[in-house]
């Protein structure tokens, strides 16, 4: 063997010993990170989809008897909401966030866009549906110990396209159900 052949082999074997030490090092380390006596963070209890029914007791909802929300409430504190009612007039979707304030009680804020029809002759050719203003809602939360149903407070904030208060906020119960297999 000659002396570069020799100079070869003996770097390949430092690099193999370094390499079995490192992987060694390696696997040490991944075993000892997946052997915890942590428990994984379970979700908080309202994160998933939800349906209710919602009773507003003022405001200009208030003689509506059949309203209901469904929900879905993400891990990172973002929500979606709509309504039977989102037809009619046509609205889109609410969007907005929630947070923890206590165990089982929550807080959520969500905003949706108002729409109030074209002119009678605009209407007439096609034309549809104008932005009227914004509603925000926020609501207390508290969810039951079984994690199946909530009751919640909603009070409900009507402006117009400036910003500005519009007749017609109120405030409301509702009475959810977790959507489930």
């Amino acid at each position: 063997m000659s002396d570069l052949e020799k100079a070869v082999a003996t770097q390949m074997a430092n690099i193999q010993k370094r390499t079995g030490k490192s992987l060694a090092a390696l696997a040490a380390t991944l075993l000892s990170l997946g052997c915890t006596a942590d428990r994984p963070v379970s979700p908080e209890p309202l994160v998933g989809a939800w349906r209710s029914s919602v009773q507003f007791d003022t405001g200009a909802l208030s003689d509506t008897k059949d309203l209901e929300f469904m929900y879905v409430f993400n891990a990172g504190g973002t929500l979606t909401e709509s309504s039977n009612y989102d037809g009619a007039p046509p609205v889109p979707p609410a969007y907005g966030v929630w947070r923890s304030v206590g165990p089982n009680e929550f807080e959520a804020r969500y905003e949706f866009f108002s729409t109030a029809p074209s002119d009678g002759d605009v209407l007439k050719d096609g034309g549809g549906w104008l932005p009227s203003g914004r509603g925000v809602l926020t609501e207390r939360i508290t969810v039951a110990a079984d994690g199946r149903t909530f009751t919640s407070t909603i009070r409900a904030e009507l402006f117009d396209l400036r910003g500005k208060p519009f007749a017609g906020s109120g405030d409301a119960r509702g009475r959810g159900e977790r959507i489930r297999f």
